[in-house]
């Protein structure tokens, strides 16, 4: 006997695919949970990252005649 799709009653098959489908929906949401820790660690890193070269550039633009020494410590060491 063909199971009736209108059936109220879910069949085997049909139990089946429901947990099987369970399954891969607990193990995408633990996917995206993983994704989304991901993403915050990554835009915490580019945060810090964006504020060192903004750090750097303001040095850079802001040269200290005192910080740069001797012209001798800017020779390659080979001289």
């Amino acid at each position: 006997m063909t199971p009736n799709p209108t059936d109220p009653q879910p069949t085997e098959t049909s139990a089946e695919r429901l947990t099987a489908l369970e399954i891969k929906a607990s193990f995408s949401e633990d996917l995206l949970d993983k994704l989304d820790q991901t993403i915050i660690r990554q835009q915490t890193q580019i945060d810090a990252l964006i504020s060192e070269v903004l750090h750097l550039r303001q040095q850079l633009g802001n040269p200290d005649p005192l910080a740069r020494g001797n012209l001798r410590d800017e020779l390659p060491p080979h001289y």
